[in-house]
């Protein structure tokens, strides 16, 4: 349960973090309301992750989810464009973190 609850906390911190783009400096109210609710239920699963998994394999984790997705939001929804080096790098996020994973 505790994996579940790490890897949809991963996709709320894409969400903050898309938020909080959105939100352009909290000047628009609906973006920071939304930035501000999935920033605490991410924290709030983070938190609850770590009450079973250790702190650096689930914080990798959940940066990794986070960091990879934000990039996916910019590059296919924001258009901030996409390039085989961009993804061979988030392919190496990716391997390191499986790679915690799989030592843990």
């Amino acid at each position: 349960m505790a994996w579940i609850v790490l890897v949809v906390s991963g996709l709320l911190e894409t969400a903050w973090a898309t938020a909080l783009n959105a939100s352009q400096g909290f000047s628009r109210l609906w973006p920071s309301v939304a930035f501000g609710v999935t920033l605490v239920l991410s924290m709030a699963g983070l938190a609850y992750a770590l009450r079973t998994i250790p702190v650096g394999t689930g914080y990798a984790v959940w940066v990794a989810i986070g960091a990879v997705g934000t990039s996916l939001v910019g590059m296919f929804v924001l258009g901030e464009g996409f390039s085989v080096p961009k993804a061979l790098c988030l392919v190496l996020i990716v391997a390191g973190v499986v790679g915690l994973k799989l030592l843990h």
